[in-house]
């Protein structure tokens, strides 16, 4: 019996020093991951193979996007650095609840979600991007009067183009608003 129990352990022991060996040979193999500015990784995978990397690719991960809206022309415009890529008629405040002026970012993103306040109760808003509190830019299926202001404060667009700008947009989009 002893010789058993003495036999299992030392086999047990070996897994155990076996599985212990693999991993610190995993931990230490692995190279460390990339940090900083994501530029500086690109300019590592370009030094290391120069045809992996077109240069059109390069200024697009480089160029941030970022979305303009004009409330006196009533128009929102997405950029890629200095490149439009989007300009859609909005739908912005009305002067009584006035959309906010300033520099913002996306903090957070719906698919649908239902949107609350004095006045209004619409369910299913469509492509919800909150820039600024409760203000958002979103789609709008309940009216057909972009160019006009006659939100609460939020940017209506046109379900399509919403989804369009939605799909293009990340957490974190700047999103620039001027009168």
């Amino acid at each position: 019996m002893q010789s058993w129990i003495r036999s299992g352990g030392i086999r047990g022991s070996r897994a155990f020093c076996t599985s212990v060996a693999l991993m610190a040979a995993t931990l230490f193999s692995c190279s460390p991951p990339l940090t900083g500015d994501p530029n500086s990784a690109i300019a590592r995978a370009e030094s290391v193979n120069e045809n992996s990397i077109i240069a059109s690719d390069i200024r697009q991960i480089s160029q941030p996007r970022w979305i303009e809206i004009d409330l006196s022309e009533q128009r929102l415009r997405a950029w890629e650095g200095k490149k439009l890529v989007y300009s859609y008629r909005i739908s912005g405040g009305k002067r009584s609840t006035p959309t906010p002026i300033g520099r913002f970012r996306i903090n957070s993103k719906y698919r649908t979600h239902r949107m609350r306040g004095r006045g209004y109760n619409i369910p299913d808003v469509p492509y919800t991007m909150y820039f600024y509190r409760g203000y958002a830019i979103h789609g709008a299926y309940w009216h057909n009067r972009f160019g006009t202001p006659v939100s609460h404060g939020c940017v209506n667009l046109p379900v399509k183009q919403a989804r369009r700008l939605y799909n293009w947009t990340k957490m974190g989009t700047l999103v620039v608003v001027r009168r």
